[in-house]
């Protein structure tokens, strides 16, 4: 089959590629649009340290050991974060958040920041002002319990989320998802017309009777309508020019 006769096929059915590309386009922009809410997130960072005092009071340094030991046992903190022993008790302390503690445990996520004793905690929230101060209440719960669970003192919080900077929503642009939905569309909507016009085994054309039957057109008969009849019938009748001439002549 020659680039052409793609072409044609496509031309053909037109109508119903367009409509696919219309049909699946709307109703993707109409979904993206009403389904997309902006999400904020905001972030507290707490360090894992630990230091062991001598006799005269002076903090000794921490050996490289220590270090390793921390980045070890922050692991062991990003589980006990996520966990309803630490949100109940934030869920009891900060009624103002609306939460529950399964709502908490899905909204935060924990890490560590490049192999360090830093312990970054993120939330995400639909306000940014409700998830800096569930991200600070969290932080702040988590440093007092773990002396009881863990029998450690060596959380501090670095840094705390503000409420009041605002920020940046984040989450993917409805548009790009309609872009997407275009694309595909087209796509679809050429490979319909490619699978009906594979389907479709009428003969309708001149090329179709010689490809198919292998027999020559000997002649076409034009479609016409009752307008074209209707114009026919009130045309003048031409006069026969030239056959009684000759008979005279005879």
């Amino acid at each position: 089959m020659e680039i052409k006769q793609y072409f044609n096929i496509i031309k053909k059915r037109l109508w119903l590629v367009l409509l696919i590309v219309f049909v699946i386009t709307a109703a993707t922009a109409v979904y993206a649009f009403m389904t997309n809410t902006p999400k904020y997130t905001a972030t507290a960072k707490l360090v894992v340290n630990s230091t062991s005092s001598s006799a005269d009071g002076i903090a000794n340094q921490l050996d490289l050991g220590a270090i390793n030991s921390n980045i070890q046992l922050i692991k062991t903190y990003q589980e006990i974060i996520k966990t309803p022993a630490i949100m109940n008790k934030v869920v009891k302390e900060h009624p103002e958040l609306g939460l529950n503690a399964t709502q908490l445990i899905n909204m935060v996520s924990v890490s560590s920041v490049n192999e360090t004793q830093v312990m970054s905690l993120t939330v995400t929230d639909g306000s940014y002002e409700r998830a800096a101060q569930t991200v600070n209440a969290i932080a702040t719960v988590f440093q007092r319990e773990v002396p009881q669970i863990m029998k450690l003192d060596n959380i501090n919080v670095l840094d705390e989320a503000d409420p009041s900077a605002g920020g940046v929503p984040i989450g993917n642009s409805p548009i790009l998802f309609v872009l997407i939905a275009l694309v595909l569309s087209i796509v679809i909507g050429i490979a319909v017309a490619f699978v009906l016009e594979y389907m479709d085994d009428s003969i309708k054309t001149e090329e179709d009777i010689r490809d198919v039957l292998g027999l020559p057109v000997l002649g076409v008969i034009a479609k016409m309508n009752e307008e074209d009849l209707t114009a026919k019938e009130h045309l003048p009748a031409k006069p026969f020019v030239g056959g009684g001439e000759r008979a005279n002549h005879t």
